[in-house]
């Protein structure tokens, strides 16, 4: 990467009030240092979207925008989710940029992998995944239930990077090809990886969090993998399919041992075995229902073709007319 290379720091925010101001310190200092070795440009910028918030991460930004040029704000009109806010940030960013980096604001991916993605970027990668080096900072229940959820997408069939969230580098020529992926139901994790071109992976350890909370509570991270799995692969609705055949076997099986049961007159009413078959079947069916419909559902909302987020505002020092080009619900959507 040269001095030349313009870079985007793109930050997704949701009610970060604690922790902004010293991420906001932090990543200028590493975005000034890289500056100074000419490995960026100087017109290269920290972008934080403010994903609807409700206390005044806005108002942080704005202030860090009045007072330093290399820092730039997106506002949502509407808290859209952490996945639409960073689709936000990098369809936003994308005509100033030859690159873009997205990190979340808690600073727990760490800072420092920049620099070693910068150098995988000027080895000529269009993409690169920041990947945790291992999960030891976890909780047990944690370590299992994430290297658990990135083994089952990988059985259901979904492209995923073992240990990778939401920490990448992208150059211009993928983020172009990512504008062409418009569904509704996003899962970044998944898509980005369908996008090919030449990737490869920056090793890292996690950090704690810098201050405040966890916007990912337990409930929220089954949603996310199940909202995941839906988004990328059909094998659950082949999976009903699978089950209903195996059930139909055993059912015939049954029945040829009815009917010899019959025939030889032993006709003994099974009471707990007739029970237990009507509970399973209708819990089997009523599960199967649920799936077919979760997938209804998500094609109900792709066919609505609804813009994926709106732009109420976006600060940028370099792009005077920013604002100006961001109207048009085409645009608001990243298509």
């Amino acid at each position: 990467m040269s001095a030349e290379t313009v870079l985007y720091m793109v930050i997704p925010c949701y009610n970060e009030q604690e922790v902004l101001p010293d991420s906001a310190e932090k990543i200028k200092n590493k975005m000034t240092a890289l500056m100074a070795r000419k490995k960026i440009s100087k017109k290269s910028k920290i972008c934080f979207v403010n994903d609807g918030s409700r206390d005044r991460t806005w108002e942080i930004i704005q202030e860090l925008c009045r007072r330093d040029p290399i820092y730039s704000g997106i506002c949502l009109a509407h808290n859209e989710g952490h996945q639409n806010a960073v689709l936000a940030g990098l369809m936003t960013v994308k005509p100033y940029c030859d690159a873009a980096i997205s990190m979340d604001a808690d600073l727990q991916d760490d800072i420092n992998a920049v620099d070693a993605m910068l150098d995988k970027y000027d080895e000529g990668c269009n993409i690169v995944y920041g990947v945790r080096d291992n999960r030891e900072t976890d909780t047990f229940f944690k370590r299992v239930t994430a290297e658990g959820f990135y083994r089952f997408m990988k059985l259901m069939g979904a492209e995923v990077i073992f240990n990778h969230a939401d920490f990448r580098l992208m150059d211009r020529r993928a983020l172009d090809a990512f504008a062409d992926y418009t569904e509704v139901n996003l899962f970044l994790r998944g898509i980005v990886p369908m996008i090919g071109l030449r990737h490869d992976c920056v090793y890292y350890q996690r950090k704690e969090r810098l201050a405040g909370e966890s916007k990912y509570p337990l409930k929220k991270m089954f949603a996310f993998a199940w909202q995941g799995i839906t988004s990328l692969s059909s094998e659950p609705i082949k999976c009903i399919v699978n089950l209903g055949l195996g059930i139909s076997v055993i059912s015939g099986i049954v029945l040829i041992w009815s009917l010899f049961r019959y025939f030889t007159g032993q006709t003994i009413a099974g009471w707990t075995s007739l029970i237990i078959s009507l509970w399973l079947l209708g819990g089997l069916v009523l599960l199967a229902i649920g799936i077919i419909g979760e997938y209804v559902g998500k094609i109900y909302l792709e066919v609505k073709r609804r813009p994926r987020y709106l732009v109420e505002e976006f600060i940028d020092a370099n792009q005077k007319q920013a604002g100006d080009m961001l109207t048009g619900s085409l645009k608001h959507s990243g298509k």
